[in-house]
């Protein structure tokens, strides 16, 4: 359900000049949620009307498609402090910034790391752990998020 929910509001989102970082999908409880985090694509900071404006297109696009069989709360916020990373631009772009980094398998028998990032380069994201640098996977990573 996740990944059919992010083709069909990954577009609505961009279209209004933001991008989707994370959407979150909970069935559990009398309701389901859907969690959007946005960020604008100018660089500047998400302000309340930012999630307002994407709040309003994608319900608008979620009663059309009716995608969720039944009542789901909505909610859109920006990424705060703690911003989860997924692609090579984002770790890029917060190069210098401490992260923590969860890997789908270990490496040296690790797969949790919180540090300093380095370059991305050639697929492997670069952060450094207690004066020693890793190099890890980009696509070995399962979550990464920003240190508040």
């Amino acid at each position: 359900m996740r990944n059919s929910l992010l083709g069909l509001l990954g577009p609505v989102v961009a279209g209004l000049g933001y991008e989707l970082l994370e959407l979150e999908f909970s069935p559990a409880g009398r309701e389901a949620l859907v969690r959007l985090y946005i960020d604008r694509t100018d660089g500047g900071a998400v302000q309340l009307d930012d999630c307002e404006r994407a709040s309003r297109a994608v319900a608008r696009v979620l009663d059309a498609a009716d995608p969720i069989e039944r009542e789901y709360r909505l909610e859109v916020s920006s990424p705060g402090f703690d911003r989860p990373l997924r692609t090579t631009a984002h770790f890029a772009r917060f190069a210098g910034s401490e992260a923590r980094i969860e890997l789908a398998e270990p490496i040296e028998g690790r797969r949790r790391f919180r540090g300093r990032l380095g370059p991305v380069e050639d697929g492997l994201v670069m952060i450094e752990v207690d004066g020693r640098e890793w190099k890890l996977p980009l696509s070995g990573i399962s979550k990464a998020r920003l240190v508040g």
